[in-house]
């Protein structure tokens, strides 16, 4: 009898422990909600990627590059098939990844997006990693954003020049 109920206190501590750490890695951003696929894997919660068609497991960071690239789509207009996560760069030869890169139609990079989880602050050191990522990508369009605070940049690779701008364009605009 004993052991009965340790095992429904430990499986209540566990579902008490679950449940903390849900609503704390799934806190509100500051982006549009979207209604993800959600599961329970064994103690870890994963939702479904529709970009990578597969389940993630969900991280703070994870939690925010998924409502930013639902937030691409839904109200940007940014096709999902142009939409790459995660993606593989050499730096400096050491392997890195970037979070969010966007293509156009002629398969040319346009968007680089570097996702923080909502604790993490939007900082100088973030924009120096984005723009060394952009070392390697090249392109004109830089956002980062922890869920909370979002920073779009134009770069003007002819001019050599960036200039920060207020929101990120949608695809018809940006593909211009």
């Amino acid at each position: 009898m004993k052991s009965k109920i340790k095992i429904q206190k430990s499986k209540r501590v566990a579902f008490e422990f679950l449940l903390f750490t849900f609503e704390f890695m799934l806190e509100p951003l500051q982006l549009p909600p979207y209604p993800f696929r959600i599961i329970d894997e064994g103690g870890k919660l994963m939702l479904f990627d529709e970009i990578r068609k597969k389940h993630i497991i969900i991280t703070p960071e994870e939690w925010v590059r998924q409502h930013f690239v639902q937030y691409l789509i839904n109200q940007k207009g940014y096709p999902r098939s142009l939409i790459k996560l995660e993606g593989g760069l050499k730096l400096h030869g050491k392997a890195r990844r970037s979070d969010i890169v966007v293509f156009n139609t002629q398969g040319e990079r346009m968007l680089l997006i570097e996702c923080k989880a909502p604790s993490v602050k939007i900082d100088q050191k973030v924009f120096d990693q984005v723009a060394r990522y952009n070392m390697v990508h090249k392109v004109s369009l830089l956002a980062v954003s922890n869920g909370l605070e979002h920073y779009y940049c134009r770069i003007n690779f002819n001019e050599e020049s960036y200039r920060f701008i207020e929101e990120l364009p949608g695809y018809a605009e940006a593909i211009l």
